[in-house]
C-alpha cells in the first residue's frame, strides 16, 4: 500500500514569476520527498497548477507547463497553495479579479495561502491578508504600505507566519521558508535533506537580518545601520535627529560619519534613497506621481516632480515615457 505524503502542496506560479524562489522552493520539496535522490513524491507531492491549461511565462522568459486547472482538483486534499509572484507587482496585484474565486475556494477548504514575493500583492488585492501581518521584499515595502496601508508589514523579515497566511519576501529565501514548512509537517531531519546538495550551508529564520542590506561600502557600522532604516524608512516623517538616536549617536556625528563616507549629509542622502526610489518605480509600474509622493512622505506630486527635475533634469512623465533615457 502506498505511504500517503505528510505534505501536499499547489504550486501556483502568476504571469512573469521568477524562477529563482520557484526553483529553490520546488528543488527543497524534491530532496526531502524521498529516501534517496529518485525525485519520488513520496513524503510530500506537489502539483503545478494554472487558471487555464497550457504554459505560464516566467520573468525571464522560460516557459513552465501547467499540470492543474482548479476544476480538476480537490482543493480540501491540499495543505497548502504557493502563489509565485509576478515582476512587477502592480500588475500582480491587477489579477485579483481572475484570481479572487480560486483563492476564496482555497481558503475556505482550510488550505493555508503562502505569497512568495509579490505575490503578497495579490492576496492583498483579494481582502486576504486583512488582520496578518506581511512580509514583503525590501524593495517593494514602500509601494505595499502606500497601496495597502491598513494592513501590517513584518519588516526586516525573509518570511512570516501567521495563522493560515504565510508570506516570503522571495529570492533564496523561499528555501528556507520551504525547509520550515517542511519541518512542521515532516520532522526537521526530513526538512534539511539535501541542502548539500543544494550547496546552502544552513537554513536561516524569518527574522534573519540580511547582511547584505545591512552593509554598505561605507565601512562604518552607525553608517551602514542608518541607511538599512532609511531604506525601511523612506516615507518616515522622523528627522535626522530621531534617526541618529536610533542608531545610538548625535546628529551632529552621524553627519560628519556620513560626510566622511559618502560626501554627503545624511539627510542628502536619504533624500538621494528616495528619489532613486521614485526613479525605480516610474520604470516599473504604471503608478501616479501622487502614489509615488505618498511612498517617499513628499506633500503632494507637484512637489516630487520639482525635486526629480532638479535632480535629474527631466519631469518624471518625461523620464517614463523615455523609458529612462536621458
Amino acid at each position: 500500500m502506498a505511504e500517503s505524503p505528510d505534505l501536499r502542496f499547489l504550486l501556483l506560479p502568476l504571469p512573469e514569476f521568477a524562477l529563482l524562489p520557484f526553483g529553490g522552493f520546488l528543488d527543497k520539496l524534491r530532496f526531502s520527498a524521498d529516501d534517496e535522490d529518485y525525485s519520488r513524491q513520496r513524503y510530500c507531492a506537489w502539483t503545478i497548477l494554472g487558471l487555464q491549461p497550457g504554459h505560464v511565462l516566467s520573468s525571464s522568459g522560460a516557459a513552465l507547463r501547467i499540470e492543474a486547472t482548479p476544476d480538476e482538483l480537490k482543493l480540501a486534499d491540499y495543505d497548502y497553495l504557493v502563489l509565485f509572484g509576478g515582476r512587477n507587482a502592480q500588475a500582480t496585484a491587477a489579477l485579483a479579479p481572475a484570481y479572487q474565486p480560486l483563492l476564496r475556494r482555497a481558503a475556505r477548504a482550510g488550505v493555508k495561502l503562502v505569497a512568495i514575493d509579490n505575490a503578497s500583492f495579490l492576496l492583498a488585492a483579494c481582502g486576504l491578508l486583512d488582520g496578518h501581518r506581511v512580509a514583503v521584499h525590501w524593495r517593494h515595502e514602500a509601494e505595499f504600505r502606500a497601496s495597502f496601508p491598513n494592513l501590517r508589514l513584518a519588516r526586516e523579515r525573509l518570511y512570516c507566519f501567521d495563522g493560515a497566511r504565510i508570506s516570503c519576501a522571495g529570492g533564496t529565501a523561499a528555501i528556507d521558508l520551504a525547509v520550515e514548512l517542511l519541518a512542521q509537517g515532516s520532522g526537521r531531519a526530513r526538512a534539511l535533506k539535501g541542502l548539500a546538495d543544494m550547496l546552502v550551508d544552513e537554513t536561516r529564520s524569518g527574522q534573519h537580518a540580511l547582511r547584505s542590506l545591512h552593509t554598505t561600502s561605507s565601512g562604518e557600522r552607525h553608517v551602514d545601520r542608518a541607511i538599512a532604516l532609511m531604506r525601511h524608512g523612506l516615507a518616515s516623517a522622523d528627522g535626522i535627529e530621531q534617526l541618529a538616536a536610533s542608531v545610538g549617536i548625535s546628529r551632529r556625528q552621524l553627519d560628519r560619519l556620513f560626510q566622511a563616507s559618502q560626501g554627503m549629509s545624511a539627510r542628502e542622502y536619504w533624500n538621494e534613497l528616495r528619489l532613486q526610489h521614485v526613479r525605480w518605480r516610474l520604470l516599473n509600474s504604471s503608478h501616479s506621481l501622487a502614489q509615488l509622493a505618498d511612498e517617499i512622505g513628499v506633500s503632494d506630486a507637484s512637489h516630487l516632480g520639482k525635486l526629480f527635475r532638479q535632480r535629474f533634469g527631466l519631469a518624471p512623465g518625461t523620464f517614463r515615457r523615455q523609458g529612462g533615457v536621458f
